[in-house]
């Protein structure tokens, strides 16, 4: 730390004016990182789930179509249900399974009275419990999923955020330390520059933290920021 604060008053304000280029440069990186983790984060019909309803509707419709060619109970075009399923499950969790399941044991009785299927007892529970069973283990398993992503994309945010705030505070310090030892070198004009400087920068550093953090556009994070630019000096 002192090497580097050294560094800093000997070059005077153009090392600050670079160092600021520096954090500048920085606070883009943090942004960009956010945006791609945010832009690359779950599968394509977690983040379209309009899209992934209107594919499993074409699959119910298509099943349901293949269907009505066969009057056999045990055909293997019942379990092409599970598809659309295994869609809605993963995309909408426990609630999405059940109904799901429900849709697909709904049209599997509309299949029985349209062809006039006499099915037992047993034959109903093969049918539709693996239907009700799928959508109801994969949605509470696509719900834990997403719960432990959350959790694990929260821990990161928060460790970044972390890293951030020493490398602002590191970049505060050596600023602080040239402008003191400027100031007790009796340049009065370049320590006051370089403290100027320093405020400057730490404001600008802090500012894109928080938008960073989908804090800046809000109202209450803007008037938090235009205080704390109220009470620094210069």
């Amino acid at each position: 730390m002192f090497f580097m604060a050294t560094s800093v008053q000997a070059a005077g304000p153009k090392a600050l004016l670079g160092a600021r280029h520096i954090g500048n440069g920085w606070a883009v990186r943090s942004l960009l990182r956010v945006r791609r983790r945010s832009a690359g984060e779950g599968p394509w019909f977690r983040g379209r789930p309009l899209a992934a309803i209107l594919v499993a509707v074409v699959l119910f419709a298509g099943v349901f179509v293949l269907r009505l060619f066969t009057d056999d109970p045990a055909d293997v075009v019942t379990t092409l249900y599970t598809l659309p399923i295994a869609l809605l499950a993963v995309t909408f969790g426990l609630r999405g399974g059940l109904l799901s399941g429900i849709a697909g044991v709904v049209l599997v009785v509309v299949w029985a009275v349209l062809r006039d299927v006499d099915i037992s007892p047993l034959g109903w529970a093969a049918v539709c419990l693996p239907l009700l069973l799928l959508g109801a283990l994969l949605g509470q398993a696509s719900d834990q999923i997403v719960d432990s992503e959350r959790e694990r994309v929260a821990l990161e945010r928060a460790a970044e955020r972390q890293r951030d705030a020493v490398e602002i505070n590191d970049t505060i310090v050596q600023g602080m330390s040239a402008a003191k030892w400027s100031l007790e070198a009796g340049n009065i004009d370049r320590g006051l520059e370089t403290l100027s400087d320093t405020l400057r920068l730490a404001h600008e550093l802090v500012s894109d933290l928080l938008r960073s953090a989908d804090m800046g556009p809000s109202a209450n994070g803007s008037t938090r920021a235009g205080k704390a630019s109220d009470t620094l000096p210069g």
